[in-house]
């Protein structure tokens, strides 16, 4: 991957990207291994909102997780990165639950994921809290299947098998789409999941050991470039599309870096007003930045941009909708209330970035 140079800047460190440690992917695990029952015990405890002065915050290093073609790239190509008054350390993440669990297990501070991670969160009593949201079309989610397949729409996935990483949007798109088509999902249910993470499952899906493959963007974007499947359909119209920024109960208790994960947001929230107003430079920028095939960065940038949105009572709900098939298909066992794990105490902050409905 290749980075913007900052050498001009010598006030500034080069933020650093490091994997994810071994102790994370353990984290990892047991958070996996909770995700069948609810518990709630100090969960949903109010955190109180305290914040220091912004030209306090130097010297801080806020932990920050990213996904492929993620924050970092939209932080940097913008140049907001250079506006944050303290550093920046990103980890990287092959989907969103592990970053949800690297924040309870205290390894990150803040990510921005998908619709469906902080559901799985919820459910296995995950110490985050939503604290942003953006909008999406949801195209980029999609439910891919070999060029040479017969398949031709959601019905004829009954008795085969998806490959799809468990807990990511791409779970919740495949979970909706096949409960419009009447169809049950799970180990001896009508289509059965093959739980793998993107690389495993573009090996599974190539080499023909899955039937169809439930993806996000970018990965939808390079492999449809690449591998021409044909698409059998996408969440648009279908999912609600949004993405979500999450903050680990314990750095929102402290009032340095609760101030900080509110100044990266509103830098989010700036970065992603200016990609919608550059697409074609942000397009360019993001391929070069992630190291992609250009056309592929054009592609996912075109119709994965995400817009800040309120985390207003509609938004809850859409979730709730989600949370509930998620319970009735007997993914999670038991009712969770999403609205125990939102909090929306930057809204005020950044409601000058709100994308506004259409009218």
């Amino acid at each position: 991957m290749t980075h913007t140079d900052v050498s001009a800047h010598p006030h500034r460190l080069r933020p650093r990207r490091r994997r994810v440690m071994a102790a994370v992917m353990a984290a990892a695990a047991l958070t996996f291994g909770l995700a069948g029952c609810v518990q709630r015990d100090d969960a949903t405890a109010e955190i109180a909102n305290e914040t220091v002065e912004v030209g306090s915050l130097s010297g801080l290093t806020l932990r920050v997780g990213d996904q492929k073609g993620g924050t970092e790239a939209l932080l940097r190509t913008s140049g907001e990165l250079e506006k944050l008054p303290f550093e920046v350390e990103f980890s990287t993440f092959t989907s969103g639950p592990p970053q949800i669990e690297a924040a309870t297990a205290g390894k990150i501070d803040f990510a921005v994921t998908g619709n469906t991670p902080p559901i799985f969160g919820a459910a296995s009593n995950a110490k985050v809290k939503v604290v942003s949201g953006y909008a999406n079309d949801a195209e980029g989610d999609a439910i891919l299947v070999p060029g040479s397949s017969t398949l031709s729409s959601v019905g004829d996935l009954a008795g085969k098998k998806v490959a799809v990483a468990k807990g990511s949007s791409a779970h919740g798109h495949l979970l909706l789409q096949l409960d419009r088509a009447g169809l049950t999902l799970g180990p001896g249910k009508d289509v059965e999941p093959v739980f793998l993470q993107p690389a495993d499952a573009l090996s599974a899906f190539t080499s023909g050991n899955v039937d169809a493959w439930a993806i996000w963007d970018p990965y939808t974007a390079i492999v449809q470039l690449e591998n021409k499947p044909r698409t059998l359909v996408t969440a648009s119209g279908v999912s609600n599309g949004y993405g979500f920024g999450i903050a680990s109960d314990q750095a929102l208790a402290d009032p340095r870096r609760n101030t900080a994960v509110r100044e990266l947001v509103l830098g989010i929230a700036r970065a992603a007003t200016w990609a919608r107003a550059n697409p074609d430079e942000w397009a360019q920028k993001y391929s070069a930045e992630v190291g992609i095939d250009p056309e592929a960065g054009r592609l996912a940038q075109g119709r994965s941009l995400r817009p800040a949105i309120a985390l207003d009572d509609s938004v809850v709900a859409s979730q709730q909708q989600l949370a509930d098939a998620f319970s009735k298909s007997g993914q999670l066992q038991g009712d969770l209330t999403f609205a125990d794990f939102v909090d929306n105490r930057y809204d005020p902050a950044l409601a000058e970035y709100f994308e506004q409905p259409a009218s």
